[in-house]
């Protein structure tokens, strides 16, 4: 087996086929290597950091806050790691910082924070629909569409509402919710 040090090495090499080496055996080393994964995101190399994020995110034993503050990561790529770890363990707890990232400049990050917020659910429903109300218009579309995908009954209102405007892309995820038949379950 790899010391850890090695493997941090080999993460920060700089070489993709041997950084993907690195991390299923950092994970293996379980809780001895979560020190120096999370010492390691603070790193001002974009790339170290985003190695250090993604091994956690994929750890059986991440936990949300490691991964919610770099969702204001100042690198896009950090940003969409962040954003992916979290569709992938669904935390009601990240539903905020979840429902402000809709509204990032790149487009990836508001997708996948589309997904972790389907994947929470319900419990994202009332600010999903607040941001559908109020937010920029690139975070109302997706919000929308997350609305959609859960296929919440608390989300009819707005759905109803957004029919009126003149975003087409807002009008299309709310017809995309009457062309399903799940919402007949909720009339």
């Amino acid at each position: 087996m790899n010391s850890l040090q090695s493997l941090l090495k080999d993460l920060t090499s700089g070489d993709e086929p041997r950084a993907e080496k690195a991390v299923p055996a950092l994970i293996e080393l379980g809780e001895e290597a979560i020190p120096a994964l999370l010492d390691l995101t603070n790193s001002a190399d974009v790339d170290a950091r985003w190695w250090a994020l993604r091994t956690l995110a994929q750890s059986p034993l991440k936990q949300t806050e490691w991964l919610v503050r770099f969702l204001n990561d100042p690198a896009a790529e950090i940003r969409q790691c962040a954003a992916l770890g979290l569709a992938n363990k669904p935390d009601e707890s990240a539903a905020q910082p979840l429902i402000q990232a809709l509204s990032d400049e790149d487009t990836l990050v508001g997708n996948l924070a589309v997904k972790a917020l389907v994947n929470i659910g319900k419990p994202a429903v009332p600010s999903l629909i607040e941001k559908v109300k109020s937010g920029p218009q690139s975070a109302r579309i997706l919000a929308l569409r997350a609305l959609v995908e859960i296929r919440d009954p608390r989300a009819i209102p707005v759905m109803m509402q957004v029919m009126d405007e003149d975003s087409a892309l807002l009008q299309h995820w709310a017809k995309e919710a009457w062309n399903g038949s799940a919402w007949i379950w909720y009339i």
